[in-house]
This record gives C-alpha cells, structure tokens and sequence, in this order.
C-alpha cells in the first residue's frame, strides 16, 4: 500500500493537532493530557516507520513523499515537503525519542499541560526542518523548533534554569542569525533571472554560485548550524542547558536538536555550496576532532552525572562533523549514522539520568553506589547506552564511528599532506587522534558505570529505592533495544542513508 500524498504534512501535524487539543483540554485531566501527546507522538512514530520501509522496499533513490502549496509564488516561497533517506532517518529518530520522551515525562504534575503542548510544538518545528525543501519554511521551522526551549528549560527545569534557558537561547539565535546572512545570499545568488528567484532547496541545489562566494557563504551557514550541532568553541550552552532541562526536554535537546545543526550543514551546504565545503573541510575537520577530544577528557573530569552525558554529547557531534568533513560517501553515511545512533543513546541516558535522580534525589556520582542492587533494569540499560557510547562491536555506536574512521582515514588523501609530497594525510591525523578519545569515553563511563551501580550499597540511604516501573519502562526497553538491533543488523538503516548521499557528496 502506498502512502498518501500527504504523509509527511499528517506528520507534521500531529504533535500540532495534539497540542492544540491539549489547549483545550481541562488541567486537571492529566491522564488525558498525557494520552493525547502519546496517541499523537504514536501516529508520528507509525506513519514515520511506514515511510521508511515503503522508502527502502521501493529502492527510491531521491526525494519521495513530495507536497507542495504555494504560498507567495512571485517570492519563490511555497509550503514544500518532501524526504530523503537521510530525511526519514532523522524523521524516525525524532518520532522514537519524542514518544518514549512523553512516557518518560508521565510523572510531571506542575503545568502539565503547558509542558506538553511545548513539547509538541517544539517537535513540530523538529519534523518541519527534517522534510522542508523551501529554505523560508526550513528557517521558519528551525527557530520554531529553538524558541520553546527557553520555556521548557526556565519553567521545568532544575539549578541555574533561568541562566541556562537565556545562554541557550542567545546562543542559538546568534547562530540563526549567520544562518539567515547564508540562506539569504544563496536566494540572492543563485544563478537565476531575477523574476524567478526561490527558496526552493531542490532548484538551488543546482544552480552554480562562484567559488568566492562559496567560501564565505559555506562558511557563515558553518558557524550559524554549527551553533547547535555544538561545535567547539561555540558549544558552552549546550552543557548547562542539558543539565539544568526535564527528562523529555534533555532527551530531544541532545537527541534530536543538536542534530538539527548537522543536517543543516549537510543538506543546506553541502547541497548548495560543494566547493566551500571542501575549501573548509580541514577547519571542520580540525575543530571536530577538539570537540571528540576535549568533549571526552571535560566529561571524564565531571561529578555531575547529567553533564558527563552533556559533555560526551559534545564529543560525539564532534565524530559527526568530522565524518561530513571527510567528503566522502563511507564518512558521510557514518556520519548521518552517528546521529541515528547518538540520538537514541543519548536520549536513553538522559532517560536513565531522570529516573536515577527521581528515585534517589542526587545526579551526584559520589554520592551513589551499588545501585544495581535496587535497580537491576536501569543497570542493565545503563550499561547497553554506556557499551554503545564508546562504540563496543554488538552496538550502533560501533558501525557508525567504525564508517566515520574508514572514511576519514582515506579522505582528501592527495590534498591535505604533512611533510610535503609523500607525508601523512592530515585526515589520518585527525581520525587517529580521534580514536585515541574512544580510550577516554570508554575510561569515564566504565568508570560512573563502577561507581554508581556496583561496589558498596549504603542499604540505610538507598533501602527503599525501586527499579522502573510501568510507563518508565517504555523509553529504557526501546531505545535499549535499538542501540543493539542496529548495532547487530545495520545494513536497513546504511542503506537507507546510502540512498540519498551521492548528491550531497562533494
């Protein structure tokens, strides 16, 4: 059976219908509050993995799923969606996380319904950037997907919200604003007459701009996305706002948002701007192996659990961008596989983070231990995302740092030497100083796993702490699930991705 026309719209809608029928729905019926954002993140889940598959069966090689609505024709801007197999991956990611999201957040009494109604309009935006071809509603649905953010942290979250919500929220919309010079000078640009001019991605994605401006142009768009994929040393909001949001929120905000700046530089530079890409792949290469490093060695350096997670979060975008800088098909595909895989990881262990600090009321790692002994289940799930963080074989986090390394080590190979004709590849350099991290992240999260689970039980402190139950289990058992199921059988997922890269390959 074939999808509708519209699948990719009733997607988009969903979470905004569910929100809005949450508006209007009485406070105090908090079990129909949170079954409307279930049902409704539900529908997203289900007709995303329907795409997928229909996607794959067909061998369909480009965009797929296309609606279109004029909007302001004389403007070239127009309500177009369409996806990819690299969009319906990062569509799928966000419906996974966003479901278990809401069940993880099922305990939340204060404001529910301004909780998740923010929610869903956030994830809204998410969708809108993921399957938008109209770089108008691309921008519009980006800062849509940033602004509730500033609520949901300052209102919801813990310690120093206000301070976090407003860094958060400057940061990302300084980004957007270079983001916006970019988009801009690519409408301006484009080599079309001036009556035609558009925002259509599809149409600009072939015209020829000059390599000057490619260079700049590529490299404005770089720092504005870069912004949110938390490059250093632009990434200092993203720690503090993990820390300080709600269960749900950290889970999208490191899960899926942070991948809203990686595919932005993907889909928006690199589609647009090939020869500016490769102009500054050593820049994102270099800086992507800082953030792999730093990010491994500052969180192995933290007694808060939920920014040692903050901190891998910005090491693990750094295996990213060092896989799209390395321009080329197996690098790339690990890259987009990178943020399948850190975005079902890191939401499982800011899942994992809410429920250890609900049942015993400290994120502090020296303050725990022997937990296992109380919470076999979160153990168990904190293990598997800890095994998948530094990329043990048997999991996801293995196949995609595992494509990024291939990739990087064969990169640029004539273009980039050190010590003249016949030296090292600089993208050798850079993939073995980040293999070297993977020693590091495997040493932190052994060494919390040790702590907080295993060794001696303080039994007066921690006698009645309880494992998960009832809806806490439904994020921990899926997204656990995942990290093996496409640690073990990949290929659906690389074959999906591998679909749609050759024409973002420089």
């Amino acid at each position: 059976m074939t999808p509708p026309a519209p699948s990719l719209t009733i997607i988009l809608l969903a979470p905004l219908l569910g929100a809005l029928l949450i508006m209007v729905t009485p406070r105090r019926s908090l079990f129909a509050i949170r079954m409307i954002a279930a049902v409704a993140t539900g529908i997203d889940l289900v007709l995303s993995g329907w795409l997928c598959h229909v996607y794959l069966g067909n061998q369909w090689q480009g965009l797929e799923f296309v609606h279109r609505v004029d909007w302001v024709p004389f403007g070239g801007i127009g309500y177009f969606v369409a996806a990819d197999g690299i969009s319906l991956s990062l569509v799928l990611l966000t419906a996974l996380v966003i479901f278990c999201g809401v069940f993880a957040s099922w305990t939340i009494v204060y404001r529910t319904k301004e909780f998740y109604c923010l929610l869903l309009l956030l994830v809204t935006g998410v969708f809108g950037v993921f399957v938008s071809q109209n770089l108008f509603f691309f921008f519009l649905f980006y800062e849509l997907a940033v602004l509730p953010m500033y609520l949901l942290i300052g209102i919801w979250g813990t310690g120093p919200k206000e301070y976090s919500a407003m860094k958060l929220t400057l940061y990302l919309l300084v980004g957007s604003a270079f983001m916006l010079v970019g988009i801009l000078g690519i409408y301006f640009a484009a080599d079309l007459p001036p009556g035609e001019r558009t925002f259509d991605l599809s149409l600009l994605s072939q015209a020829t701009y000059s390599p000057a401006f490619q260079v700049i142009a590529f490299f404005l768009l770089y720092i504005g996305f870069g912004v949110l994929a938390g490059i250093w040393p632009l990434h200092t909001w993203s720690p503090d706002g993990h820390a300080s949001a709600p269960t749900a929120v950290s889970m999208l905000h490191a899960g899926v948002l942070m991948k809203l700046g990686a595919y932005g530089v993907l889909r928006v530079g690199f589609g647009c701007l090939p020869q500016g890409a490769l102009t500054w792949a050593w820049l994102i290469g270099g800086i992507a192996v800082i953030n792999i490093v730093y990010g491994a060695y500052v969180a192995m350096g933290q007694t808060d659990l939920k920014y040692v997670i903050a901190y891998s979060s910005v090491s693990h975008m750094g295996v990213v961008m060092l896989g799209l800088a390395s321009c080329n098909e197996v690098a790339m595909n690990g890259a987009v596989f990178q943020m399948f895989s850190h975005g079902i990881m890191t939401g499982l262990f800011f899942a994992l983070v809410g429920l250890v600090y609900e049942k015993s009321h400290t994120r502090e790692i020296g303050a725990m231990g022997g937990l296992a002994r109380r919470m076999p289940g979160i153990a168990l799930a904190f293990t598997i995302g800890g095994m998948a963080s530094f990329g043990l074989p048997g999991t996801s986090g293995f196949v995609a740092e595992l494509l990024v390394f291939l990739g990087a080590i064969r990169a640029h190979a004539g273009q980039y030497l050190i010590g003249g004709v016949g030296g090292v590849p600089l993208f050798a350099i850079y993939a073995m100083g980040a293999v070297i991290a993977i020693v590091v992240t495997a040493t932190y999260v052994l060494r919390f796993l040790q702590r907080i689970f295993h060794g001696p039980l303080e039994e007066a402190k921690y006698a009645e702490v309880p494992d998960a139950r009832t809806t806490e289990w439904v994020a921990l058992a899926v997204l656990s699930a995942l990290l093996i199921v496409f640690g073990v059988y990949p290929s659906p997922l690389t074959n999906l991705i591998d679909s749609s890269l050759w024409p973002l390959v420089p």
